[in-house]
């Protein structure tokens, strides 16, 4: 199995995922926030291209979903993180060698950097071989990392590399300073009077005592005076420092591109999981969806907004899962309730649910089988701006008629809230106007509305309530069922918390 990357098809995929700008959703559906919280641990990486750029290749994303299986395995991921850091540790060292302005010190970091690339590579793979990999990807990589370090180039690199580090630690030399002036000659056999100086001074050294010692600051950048020592040192070992000189020159490039890329994209799968982890400690379910591009089945079962939950979590509240279905030729979801009732959050984690599901990764939810859509289109309610010259009715019109030009039979929409700045009957008006097009797109559709009648248009409409505790009409439950929207449950709630029903008022009439 020929690898090429462990995110990608090919690399062609991979540029275009580079230059993918952030989709026009993100904000309405607060994707970008959630993004954000994912990949903030791992700045250096610049992860955002990756989670730009959905896929509509169900193949691709069983790969990723495989990938995210074995990731999952506690010792695969703790070798992964640890992969990861073995290689920071490399970057750091050639990011400080490219900072110092002594070239000497420059190849030593240099080095460094190489001898870290070296056992990262070296440990992973020994370690990956003890380990029950499964996925296509990560199997893939394994044989070309194997193959990468049974090579000529890199077995020779390794050899050189111990070579030099072996030579450099025999170099041995002495400083005679003098007033201002100090000579540096090869280490001939002189006592090392550490030791003697120790023990003179241990009598004093007598229960509590003061500590007068002073630490010495390791500056990694040498000053004048060092740089000269050393450039003094290089003399007495000509062979070695030339030998040191050369490697550098010939080992600019030792980075594999291939290792390079993995290494960043593996980023995307730790980020991802590392992130959800927390939230299935708290016993939030997660799982792999089924996907299709031809059945416009989309069923989940307790699913939430996953970036309201990140930030229920940082304020220790409770998040509410919901489920829906859109089965057989439904085709629209209609949710109605009262205000605050949890209706955008449900539209927003349906949205979340599919763009994520189109990266490959596991979604918040215990079981969803989805339809795959090619984009996920969203209209939700906006300020109006005055440098538009539109008012917010008609800043409405010009977005859904833009919105309808793009969609595709393929596509989702969510809507929310859109029409409010109108009276209620043309609000009714162009909603069914706006309804007519969409079923007859047969495109996939929330919208979250305060029109109770849009819910039984038809058969391809399914209604969604958002319920209120009965006993207490002002506490929100956050809990949406599928049931016809009469537009009487808050009201009617409302009327028995103040024991204003027909049978309440009859009661107290008769007293």
């Amino acid at each position: 199995m020929v690898f090429r990357s462990i995110l990608f098809a090919d690399s062609e995929q991979g540029r275009q995922a580079e230059a993918s700008p952030q989709p026009p959703c993100f904000s309405d559906l607060q994707l970008e926030r959630l993004i954000e919280s994912i990949i903030a641990p791992k700045a250096d990486y610049q992860l955002e291209p990756f989670f730009h750029f959905p896929l509509r290749d169900l193949d691709l994303i069983a790969y990723r979903q495989e990938v995210m299986r074995d990731l999952e395995k506690p010792a695969i991921f703790a070798l992964f993180e640890d992969f990861s850091r073995k290689m920071r540790d490399m970057h750091r060292c050639r990011e400080q060698a490219e900072k110092l302005y002594y070239r000497r010190q420059q190849e030593r970091w240099w080095l460094d950097a190489i001898d870290h690339y070296c056992h990262a590579l070296l440990g992973l793979e020994q370690e990956l071989r003890l380990l029950p990999v499964e996925s296509r990807g990560l199997r893939a990589f394994q044989g070309y990392l194997r193959d990468y370090l049974a090579s000529p180039a890199f077995l020779a690199l390794q050899r050189e590399t111990e070579a030099l580090k072996a030579a450099l630690a025999q170099v041995h030399y002495c400083l005679r300073i003098k007033g201002e002036t100090i000579t540096v000659q090869a280490y001939a056999g002189e006592e090392d009077y550490s030791a003697q100086i120790e023990e003179t001074f241990a009598r004093f050294k007598q229960g509590a005592v003061k500590d007068y010692s002073v630490k010495l600051i390791e500056w990694q950048e040498m000053n004048h005076v060092e740089a000269q020592i050393l450039e003094l040192v290089a003399r007495l070992y000509p062979a070695v420092f030339a030998q040191l000189t050369d490697y550098c020159r010939r080992h600019q490039h030792y980075l594999d591109a291939t290792i390079a890329t993995f290494e960043r994209e593996i980023q995307f799968y730790l980020a991802y999981l590392d992130y959800i982890a927390a939230f299935r400690r708290r016993g939030l379910p997660f799982c792999y969806p089924q996907l299709s591009l031809e059945d416009k089945t989309s069923v989940a079962e307790d699913c939430f907004d996953l970036a309201l939950a990140g930030l229920l979590q940082r304020e220790q509240g409770q998040v509410v899962c919901n489920s829906f279905a859109l089965e057989g030729r439904e085709r629209l979801l209609i949710v109605t309730g009262p205000n605050q009732g949890g209706k955008t959050t449900f539209a927003r984690a349906i949205g979340q649910l599919h763009y994520l599901a189109a990266l490959g990764c596991p979604v918040p939810a215990r079981k969803a089988r989805l339809f795959l859509p090619d984009r996920i289109l969203t209209h939700f309610e906006r300020e109006e701006r005055i440098e538009n010259l539109r008012g917010k009715l008609e800043d409405d019109l010009v977005r859904l008629r833009a919105m309808l030009e793009e969609a595709t039979p393929a596509s989702l929409i969510i809507l929310n809230e859109i029409f409010s700045a109108t009276t209620l009957e043309d609000a009714l008006f162009l909603s069914r106007q706006l309804l007519q097009r969409l079923l007859a797109l047969d495109v996939l559709a929330v919208w979250v509305t305060f029109l109770d009648e849009l819910a039984s248009y038809s058969e391809q409409t399914v209604s969604m309530v958002a319920e209120v505790d009965p006993e207490d009409p002002a506490r929100r439950t956050f809990r949406l069922q599928r049931r016809p929207a009469d537009g009487l449950a808050y009201a009617l709630a409302l009327a028995q918390k103040y024991r204003l029903t027909y049978a309440c008022l009859k009661e107290r009439l008769q007293a």
